[in-house]
């Protein structure tokens, strides 16, 4: 089992995208991807959508918003995996010259054209999720490089109300 992050860096419309071409033997090789990677021991998946996106962009993030879970059985090397899917929105600094991107080629890609890239065919069906109001949980099942099998639970928001107990002089 491997544990990983996705995160889809967003701004006025775009989001950040990475080119999979730099890689030999690269099974993303050719598509194109959100940021992200396997979490390091002792690792948060906040912290690796954190790390992930510095060490691939240059940018450094802050408040990545956990927006679902995916989970990809049997993906590579027969090894299920689950990864956790963020979305960030506030960031700082500058993207890696091309020459320091190790894993692809970085752009800024209009939302609306983002369905039009060579992308994997989960992708397709989980990319407009990113900015819904809930919370999902998927399963992508994929044999030989082909999605044969996927499903979807959603968590609607609920507003829960918060008691907040002010006291004065330490009484409750």
């Amino acid at each position: 089992m491997k544990l990983a992050t996705l995160i889809y860096v967003q701004r006025d419309g775009q989001t950040l995208m990475l080119h999979r071409v730099k890689k030999q033997n690269d099974m993303h090789q050719g598509k194109w991807n959100g940021l992200g990677g396997k979490l390091e021991p002792g690792e948060t998946p906040e912290e690796c959508a954190v790390r992930e996106v510095r060490e691939e962009s240059g940018l450094v993030a802050r408040n990545p918003r956990l927006r679902g879970i995916l989970t990809f059985p049997a993906f590579a090397k027969e090894e299920d995996w689950y990864v956790y899917l963020f979305t960030i929105h506030e960031f700082e600094g500058d993207l890696h010259p091309p020459a320091q991107a190790v894993e692809g080629n970085l752009a800024w890609i209009d939302n609306a054209g983002l369905l039009d890239l060579n992308l994997w065919p989960g992708d397709r069906i989980f990319l407009p999720w990113l900015n819904q109001p809930h919370f999902f949980s998927a399963k992508f099942t994929y044999q030989d490089g082909e999605l044969v099998d996927h499903a979807v639970v959603f968590h609607p928001q609920k507003k829960q109300e918060i008691e907040y107990r002010v006291s004065s002089n330490g009484g409750a």
